[in-house]
């Protein structure tokens, strides 16, 4: 069977199982502050999991977009090296909240693999968890009876707590798994050794193919386990792994899952895979990496130099690092193979339809950069070889080069062994290790267990309605973190804070207790359906009631900005083309934020008739026109605009201002009227093909033009009040642009003037004609005045010292002979004479500069360089 076929088949069985079939949710994570992706199929029913939220249908089967590279869950860098580990997979998985438990999950398992998808029952081999004393369980003897019927008894392992008992992390529902084994060696292999013998041993034909989660356990903040109130059960089937499978395969990459990708990256670099490793391993990772890419991109995610961004930059730069040292690719080339998987996957997946241009052009860009990149740092290596009194580079330069400049330090480590040099590797890990335990020290956050108030009431939000009601606490918690310090996070049965969501801030306020306490809330965010206060003090008395009061000047502010936002949308697609959808916002109460595609810079003319088309709307008064509970589908056909990334409901909200109608959860004000003026701040770049606009409202828009009017008053006291101050700067200008010509000029005649009495200062050293000399010219200056010489005279090593406002500069020439004759390096010599003037710098072998804070260590610095020919 295709690929394809394997995936509709899994689903269409648990379809006729009476599971619900339901879409991905996004491989990037927007509202779990503890993922940055999905990892697993269950990341998106954590809140039934954890009782947050009753589901919709009680059995579910999907098949999800899922991403280890980072935390827990990280197989990076196994990926291209084994045949069956991968960056972006697919989880096939079904799913029961409160519903059936093992006896259906394991018959349904064991049917469909052995009778539907006709895998033969000999070569498949099950683990059961086989207890823990030091937490107290017991031996799942449920699941064994269970297998027992079904699997002959030699087939059924024992699996410790680490293969066999599944957790979703340091708190929260687990519980004890069931994991299904295949076994696809030849027959000559299985009679040297059972396959038992291999299970869970990282053999690439033995592997693990389903695992069936029991979720009977809540593992507590102290480490304690509980019995959770209903039982649930989580399966996941890596589709890759099944494919290698049912196609007779020995891996992955043998699958039609991989293989017009690895067919099309032949044709490009003309290798062939299946004849040399190196460059096998090569084609693996890029064809594995592209995949990751695409689909973080088009679920919203950009490459960047933070948080999930920067994970993704560096998947796509470890792809490019693999064909630039393996198959020999100097130019980008790895966008091309996005049309290919977009043919193979988009009717999946169809974001990766759309998509597709946005995807190749941000792909071929970051390709380009860093590329360029690469270039850069072999420069630098070559500096650090030609710095090295030995033949080991130490590990604080390879990680300075990875850390400050991006060179990966496998790549390093490659070219060093050419060069007859090695690395401090031991010296590289410990710089990584500190930098590690850094990142890791300023964001861990220890979490406390939730202390249950109220275990019935139901939390709702009614801050659409009122800005103020009164509430009971249901639940609290106390958090810590080095960045945040020791936090409070406090669940109402009802509240009227809009949490963190959709690009928009969350509320601020405060409480009020009935004893005239008063605790400020400093943030609202939501988690698991939960919407989560944070205050940096616990009420005294927690069981009473409060009223909770939302601080009503940011939220009229925060507001205006959000609905601005959706008016920018619409004039962007009116004024730039409908081509224009928003990759992402962020709605302050003091600015908004809006990135969009678009594949050129917005001209000024066109910034000025987005802003015209906006105020527009804002001079016409139109009012807020609010649907809450109206169906997605609904919605979408009458024309409302969703965001590709998000999760919807089958209800959805939407919001529509005259023709603008976006579906969105975020705060808005009453009438266009109440936003006051739109002033767009800043329009540039982020990425290939990503646009952002900066705009401000309301009273960030007054304050901006009172201090505009301010400054223009300021400047036209300063020009003796002339009646035109623009034109009287303009005529400043002019004049300066002028004198700066004369100026130059004139140090160019100064120089010249210099260049004889300089070439009677030259002296022979050793054969070497040596000139150190203080000079009262600029870096030009000096640099024409050293090249001139340098034209006129051979064998020259010259130094230039010069005192510039306070600046000290050093300027380094040597005869292109002599730098390799006497093996002088300028860019060497001036970073050590640098040190005289409290500065540093560098250069090419033949010409250097150097600048620093210390004028007074000019003298020392020419004396010093005579050394260097002695």
């Amino acid at each position: 069977m295709k690929s394809s076929e394997i995936r509709s088949q899994f689903l269409q069985f648990f379809e006729s199982k009476k599971h619900a079939v339901v879409p991905s949710a996004p491989m990037v994570v927007k509202n779990d502050p503890t993922l940055m992706f999905t990892n697993a199929g269950m990341n998106q029913f954590k809140e039934y999991f954890l009782g947050n939220t009753d589901p919709k249908n009680t059995r579910v089967t999907d098949t999800q977009k899922c991403l280890r590279v980072s935390g827990k869950h990280n197989d990076l860098e196994e990926v291209g090296m084994d045949t069956y580990h991968h960056t972006m997979f697919e989880m096939l998985g079904n799913w029961s909240f409160g519903d059936y438990f093992k006896k259906e999950a394991i018959e349904w398992a064991w049917e469909l693999l052995t009778e539907v998808l006709k895998i033969d029952k000999d070569i498949l081999y099950v683990s059961i968890f086989e207890g823990d004393s030091s937490e107290g369980l017991e031996r799942d003897t449920e699941a064994f009876e269970l297998w027992k019927k079904l699997v002959p008894e030699d087939r059924i392992i024992n699996g410790n707590k680490s293969d066999n008992f599944w957790e979703m992390g340091e708190q929260g529902p687990c519980g004890p798994c069931s994991e299904i084994h295949v076994d696809i060696r030849s027959a000559e292999e299985k009679a040297k050794i059972s396959g038992a013998e291999l299970v869970n041993k990282d053999h690439p034909q033995v592997v693990e193919i389903w695992n069936l989660v029991f979720m009977q356990f809540n593992r507590k903040a102290n480490g304690s386990l509980e019995k959770l109130p209903a039982q649930h059960v989580d399966t996941g089937m890596g589709f890759e792994r099944l494919c290698m499978v049912l196609q007779n395969k020995k891996s992955n990459y043998d699958t039609d899952v991989f293989t017009p990708l690895i067919r099309e990256i032949e044709a490009i670099t003309d290798v062939t895979y299946g004849k040399d490793e190196k460059i096998d391993i090569a084609v693996r990772v890029i064809a594995d990496h592209i995949r990751a890419v695409a689909f973080s991109i088009a679920d919203g995610q950009l490459p960047s130099n933070t948080g999930a961004g920067y994970v993704i930059r560096r998947i796509l730069r470890r792809a490019i690092r693999y064909g630039f040292t393996f198959l020999n690719t100097k130019e980008p080339f790895i966008y091309k193979l996005i049309d290919t998987l977009t043919k193979q996957m988009g009717k999946a997946f169809p974001e990766l339809v759309q998509e597709n241009n946005l995807i190749t052009n941000v792909v071929r860009e970051e390709e380009a950069s860093f590329l360029r990149t690469l270039d850069q740092g072999l420069i630098l290596l070559d500096n650090v070889i030609a710095e090295s009194d030995s033949k080991e580079i130490a590990g604080t330069k390879v990680f300075e080069l990875y850390d400050t400049f991006g060179f990966p330090d496998d790549l390093t480590a490659l070219i060093l062994r050419e060069r007859g040099y090695t690395m401090d590797e031991a010296g590289f890990k410990k710089e990584l290790q500190k930098q590690k335990d850094r990142s890791r020290a300023a964001t861990k956050v220890a979490t406390s267990d939730w202390v249950e108030l109220k275990e019935d009431d139901e939390e709702e939000f009614v801050g659409y309605d009122t800005l103020q009601t009164n509430i009971r606490i249901t639940r609290y918690r106390k958090v810590e973190s080095k960045k945040d310090g020791e936090l409070y996070q406090l669940v109402f049965n009802l509240t009227p804070f809009y949490p963190e969501g959709g690009g928009q801030v969350g509320d601020k306020g405060y409480l009020e207790a009935s004893n005239g306490e008063v605790i400020y809330i400093i943030d609202t965010k939501k988690e698991n359906n939960l919407i989560i206060h944070f205050t940096k003090t616990l009420p005294r008395h927690v069981e009473g009631e409060f009223k909770a009061v939302v601080d009503e000047k940011q939220r009229a502010r925060t507001a205006s900005n959000h609905t601005a936002t959706h008016l920018l949308h619409q004039a962007l697609r009116k004024i730039l083309g409908t081509h224009v959808a928003q990759k992402g916002s962020m709605v302050h109460s003091g600015y908004l934020r809006f990135d969009f595609s678009h594949f050129s810079k917005v001209t000024d003319e066109q910034l000025r008739e987005v802003e015209d088309f906006v105020n527009a709307r804002i001079k016409e008064g139109i009012a807020l026109e609010e649907r809450r509970g109206i169906p997605y589908q609904q919605a979408l056909d009458e024309g409302a605009i969703a965001l590709f990334g998000e999760k919807y409901g089958d209800s959805v909200r939407a919001v529509k201002f005259g023709k603008s109608m976006e579906l969105c959860g975020g705060t808005h004000v009453e009438n266009t009227a109440d936003i006051w003026h739109f002033i767009i701040t800043s329009e540039g770049a982020v990425a290939s093909g990503i646009r952002r606009i900066e705009a401000i409202t309301g009273d960030a828009a007054k304050k901006y033009y009172i201090e505009r009017s301010n400054s223009y008053a300021e400047v036209q006291k300063a020009l003796n009040n002339v009646q035109d101050p623009v034109k009287a700067v303009v005529n400043l200008q002019d004049e300066n642009n002028a004198l700066q010509k004369q100026i130059q000029q004139l140090l160019k005649d100064k120089a010249q003037n210099m260049k004889g009495d300089l070439r009677n200062e030259v002296t022979q050293i050793h054969g070497v004609n040596f000139l150190a000399k203080h000079v009262e010219l600029d870096a030009g200056g000096m640099k024409d005045l050293a090249f001139e010489l340098g034209g006129e005279i051979d064998n020259l090593f010259l130094l230039f010292g010069s005192n510039q406002d306070g600046k000290a500069l050093l300027t380094c020439y040597i005869s292109k002979d002599l730098a390799n004759e006497k093996k002088l390096n300028a860019g060497q010599i001036v970073r050590e004479l640098g040190k005289h003037i409290q500065g540093g710098g560098g250069g090419q072998p033949f010409f250097a500069t150097a600048g620093g804070k210390n004028p007074e260590g000019i003298e020392k610095a020419l004396q010093a360089a005579k050394e260097y020919v002695l």
